[in-house]
């Protein structure tokens, strides 16, 4: 099966659109079988008061990265539930973009384990975490999201 890029544009699409992705300035650029890139725009409300990125910032970016690198293997009536994540903070940074690119690491029939780097515009890793998702039949799709959100039928996941 190929994976449907009209879906992909509408999931991303209303990922883009929640409150807490526009809370903290994420947005998913790229997803992809067993790969995610999501950014999230630096501003004040992610530091401390010291002037660094707050570690839980890295942390969301990373369980986001995780999560949507798994997203594209699930087949459409399944969806993904965090049950813990790791975070390494290498670096702080200060201004700008940053971005993180999510690897799926394994697909399994109820646990997958995934990981993230976080870099900076220079390149640079500031931030490095893994997480391990259970696939929960049934329970928290994409397609719940969209029906609870109102928002018209999306294009299947897949195609022949």
């Amino acid at each position: 099966m190929i994976l449907n890029p009209d879906h992909i544009k509408k999931v991303i699409e209303l990922a883009n659109r929640s409150a807490y992705f526009k809370l903290l300035s994420i947005s998913i650029r790229e997803l992809g079988i067993g790969y995610s890139v999501v950014e999230m725009q630096l501003k004040e409300k992610h530091f401390t008061s010291l002037g660094e990125i707050h570690g839980g910032a890295y942390a969301s970016l990373i369980d986001t990265a995780a999560y949507w690198a798994i997203y594209c293997d699930l087949d459409e009536t399944s969806g993904l539930i965090s049950l813990d994540v790791s975070v390494n903070n290498l670096a702080t940074t200060t201004e700008g973009i940053i971005t993180a690119k999510g690897k799926r690491i394994k697909f399994g029939k109820t646990i997958c384990l995934a990981e993230a780097k976080v870099f900076n515009e220079a390149n640079t890793i500031v931030a490095y975490g893994n997480s391990k998702l259970m696939v929960s039949k049934g329970l928290k799709t994409v397609e719940q999201v969209r029906q609870f959100l109102g928002n018209k039928p999306f294009p299947p996941k897949f195609v022949d």
